[in-house]
């Protein structure tokens, strides 16, 4: 069978560079994490502890493109907890889905958005998110790339080894409206999910 070499128009349109998708991701993200440095002194402390604390980890990733055949792909990704309130916090997450695709398909994504405790059982602390950014899909077949918007709700649950170390699990479904954007192909968004694994690591507790 022959493989294309060139990109659809629909899926070049909106095209931007994995550079400056990665830029904006971290220029959302540092806006939000500053501006609650900035009152720290104004925190007061509570029964969970001092407020205001800084998570950074890394996660293993096995989610279903949700285009073509049931193929599943697998990834790492890196993410960012700036937890503000003793239960709500922002999270920002980078995942790179490049292994196991289907003749070369692959997902990224760089998301952002709020995520809360919802309850605190010993060690453990099950937790709901809700992200939003951007998804990007490179199709099978080199047939092109894609890049869209993405909402991301999730849930899961860290459990603290120590004070400084955390282990997580967790399930996230995600919703690109406009996708996949190929001529021949229906738009009715794509929705990838799956679930990822990892730990965490406190930077910072103020």
């Amino acid at each position: 069978m022959p493989r294309a070499t060139t990109s659809y128009p629909e899926t070049r349109r909106h095209s931007l560079s994995s550079t400056t998708c990665l830029a904006v991701f971290l220029l959302l993200a540092a806006g939000l994490l500053v501006r609650p440095a900035r009152l720290c002194a104004q925190v007061v402390p509570s029964a969970y502890g001092s407020t205001e604390k800084l998570w950074v980890g890394g996660e293993y990733s096995d989610f279903l493109p949700d285009f073509g055949p049931p193929n599943r792909i697998t990834g790492i990704g890196a993410f960012a907890d700036w937890i503000v309130k003793p239960r709500w916090g922002v999270e920002g997450e980078a995942r790179f889905l490049r292994f196991n695709g289907f003749y070369g398909e692959a997902q990224d994504d760089y998301l952002i958005g709020p995520k809360v405790q919802i309850v605190r059982l010993g060690k453990l602390r099950p937790y709901a998110k809700f992200l939003v950014g951007l998804g990007q899909s490179n199709f099978p077949f080199t047939i092109g790339t894609g890049r869209y918007l993405a909402l991301a709700p999730g849930a899961g649950a860290d459990y603290r080894l120590t004070r400084k170390i955390a282990l997580r699990a967790e399930y996230e479904y995600q919703f690109w409206p406009s996708a996949p954007g190929i001529a021949g192909e229906p738009s009715n968004g794509m929705k990838p999910n799956g679930f990822s694994a990892g730990f965490a690591y406190k930077l910072l507790r103020h």
